[in-house]
C-alpha cells in the first residue's frame, strides 16, 4: 500500500510539470508586462467605481427616474408635452448607518429631486414651466440614531408627522397618480374663463395657496422622534421652523386576508418666518397681499403663519382578489385668512378623497392596477387675485381681474391603469382626469360680492413610466 501510494504520488508530480510546460509561456509567466497590465486594470476600476469614505458605514444608492407625456385640454386650447411625474418626481438618494452598539446605531438620508419640466408648474403660456420651478432640490439631509427598544431621533431636513399623512396607499398607484394630491399631475395650467379668456390663476389654486391639500405638511428643518413598532403601531412627534409641531399616529399590519395602512396628524404651525414655514397655510403670512390691488384694513404685513392643521388615510387590500380601496381628508384652520378681505375672510380649508380598484397578477409581466379616484376641496380665503393674462376682455371683466379670491372649490374625477414590468423594477401607466374649478369673488378692500365670469373644465390625460434603481 506504501509503495502504491507513493508511485501514485510521482506519477501526479510528473503529470504536473509536463501540464505546467506545455501552457503558454505568457500565462506561466508572472512577472513582466503581465502585472503592469493588472495593475493598469485594477487604477481603471477604481477611478470607476463609487466609493465610501470609510468602511465602518455602510452606504447604499438607490432612487427613480418618473417621466410622462401629458395631454391637456382646457375648453379652448389643447396640447401635450413631456414631464417630469411629480407624483413623485424623478430623485437619487444615498442612505447609509453604521451600527454603535449592540441594539443601537446611526445612519443618514440624502435625497435629492431632479426635475427636467415640472408637471405641476407648466401651464399655458409656460409649456415648460418657468426655469426656477425645474432643476434640482434637496428633499432629505438629515441624520438619525435608532434604538431598537427607545426609538429614532432625526435631525435635520425631513418631513415630520404630517408629511404625506394624507397619502396612504397600498397600490401600485401612489408614486404615479396619487389620488389625494392631485395638483402634480397638470393643475398648474391656468383657469379659463366661460368666455374664453385665460385668468391668472391656476387650477392649483383651488385646492390651497400653495396647492397641497390641506391637512397636509412639507418637508422642512425639523427635530423628529419616532417611536418602536408596538403591534402594528408607531407615534411621531416633530417641532423646527420656528415654530412648527406636530404629532402623528401610524398603524401598518395583516389579518384576515387583509393588508392595512392607515395614519393620522394634527400639527399647529406659527412660523414667524413665511419662506421657512412647513405647514402649507395662506400667503398672507408676509408682506402686503400679493397680487391684490387696495390693501386690506388689517395690516397682514405684521403677521406671521398661524394655522392649525388634521389630516388622516387610510388603505385597505384583499390580498387573494386584490380589491382594495382608499381615503383620505384633511383640514386646515387658517387665522391669518380671516383678516382678509375686511375681515370677511373664510380660515377654514377641507378636502377629501377616495381611490378604489383591483391590482392582482392577471399577466407574468407582473401585478395590473385597474383603479378609479375622486377628489373635492373647498378652500378659503386666499391673499390672491382672480387676475386675467389679457386685463379685461371677453370673458373676464376689469372687475372681475381684480377682485381676490374669497374661497373656492375644486372637484377631480377619474381612473386608468398601471402595469408592473416586475423584471425591471417599472411601471407603466395611463390615467385620465376631468377637472372642474369655482372661485367666489369679492372686492379686494370691502369684501363686497363679485359675480364670477363662469370657468371651462380641464381634461388630462397622464401617460408614461417609473423605473427604480
Amino acid at each position: 500500500m506504501i509503495s502504491g501510494l507513493k508511485m501514485g504520488t510521482a506519477t501526479i508530480a510528473v503529470l504536473s510539470v509536463l501540464g505546467l510546460g506545455a501552457m503558454p509561456a505568457a500565462a506561466a509567466d508572472l512577472g513582466g508586462d503581465c502585472c503592469a497590465d493588472l495593475e493598469e486594470r485594477i487604477a481603471e476600476l477604481e477611478a470607476t467605481t463609487a466609493r465610501k469614505g470609510n468602511r465602518k458605514v455602510k452606504l447604499e444608492i438607490s432612487g427613480h427616474v418618473n417621466e410622462a407625456l401629458i395631454f391637456w385640454d382646457d375648453g379652448q386650447e389643447s396640447n401635450v408635452g413631456v414631464y417630469t411625474n411629480d407624483n413623485s418626481r424623478t430623485r437619487f438618494r444615498f442612505r447609509g448607518s453604521a451600527t454603535i452598539a449592540d441594539g443601537w446605531k446611526a445612519g443618514y438620508l440624502l435625497e435629492i429631486g431632479v426635475r427636467s419640466a415640472r408637471s405641476n408648474r407648466f401651464n399655458q403660456n409656460l409649456p415648460s414651466a418657468a426655469a426656477s420651478d425645474n432643476g434640482l432640490d434637496v428633499r432629505h439631509s438629515a441624520w438619525y440614531i435608532e434604538s431598537k427598544n427607545y426609538g429614532t431621533l432625526w435631525l435635520g431636513r425631513t418631513g415630520p408627522a404630517g408629511e404625506s399623512i394624507t397619502e396612504i396607499n397600498l397600490a401600485n398607484t401612489k408614486d404615479v397618480a396619487k389620488y389625494s394630491d392631485v395638483e402634480d399631475s397638470g393643475l398648474g395650467l391656468l383657469v379659463r374663463s366661460s368666455g374664453g379668456e385665460l385668468t391668472n390663476t391656476q387650477f392649483r389654486r383651488g385646492i390651497s395657496d400653495s396647492g397641497d391639500q390641506p391637512g397636509e405638511t412639507e418637508r422642512g428643518q425639523i427635530v423628529k422622534y419616532v417611536t418602536p413598532e408596538f403591534e402594528g403601531f408607531t407615534g411621531t412627534a416633530a417641532w423646527g421652523a420656528d415654530d412648527y409641531w406636530d404629532i402623528g399616529l401610524n398603524y401598518k399590519g395583516e389579518f384576515g386576508g387583509f393588508k392595512l395602512a392607515a395614519g393620522i396628524s394634527y400639527g399647529q404651525d406659527k412660523t414667524e418666518d413665511g419662506t421657512a414655514q412647513i405647514g402649507n397655510c395662506n400667503n398672507s403670512r408676509a408682506g402686503s397681499p400679493s397680487g391684490v390691488s387696495g390693501a386690506p384694513p388689517v395690516d397682514v404685513s405684521a403677521l406671521g403663519v398661524d394655522c392649525d392643521l388634521l389630516g388622516g388615510s387610510i388603505s385597505i387590500m384583499h390580498e387573494d382578489t386584490g380589491l382594495y380601496g382608499n381615503f383620505a381628508a384633511g383640514m386646515t384652520q387658517d387665522e391669518n385668512a380671516s383678516v382678509l378681505f375686511n375681515n370677511t375672510g373664510d380660515d377654514e380649508s377641507s378636502f377629501y378623497a377616495f381611490e378604489a380598484g383591483i391590482e392582482r397578477k392577471f399577466m407574468p409581466l407582473g401585478k395590473t392596477t385597474i383603479f378609479g379616484q375622486y377628489y373635492t376641496a373647498d378652500q378659503g380665503s386666499l391673499n390672491r387675485t382672480l387676475g386675467s393674462t389679457a386685463g379685461s376682455g371677453d370673458g373676464i371683466s376689469a372687475a372681475q381681474a381684480s377682485a381676490g379670491i374669497l374661497s373656492s372649490e375644486l372637484d377631480v374625477y377619474g381612473g386608468g391603469v398601471v402595469q408592473e414590468l416586475s423584471a425591471a423594477s417599472m411601471l407603466l401607466y395611463v390615467y385620465y382626469r376631468h377637472v372642474e374649478a369655482d372661485f367666489d369673488l369679492v372686492t379686494t378692500g370691502g369684501g363686497v360680492a363679485v359675480p364670477s365670469p363662469g370657468y371651462d373644465d380641464l381634461d388630462l390625460v397622464v401617460a408614461g413610466g417609473i423605473i427604480r434603481f
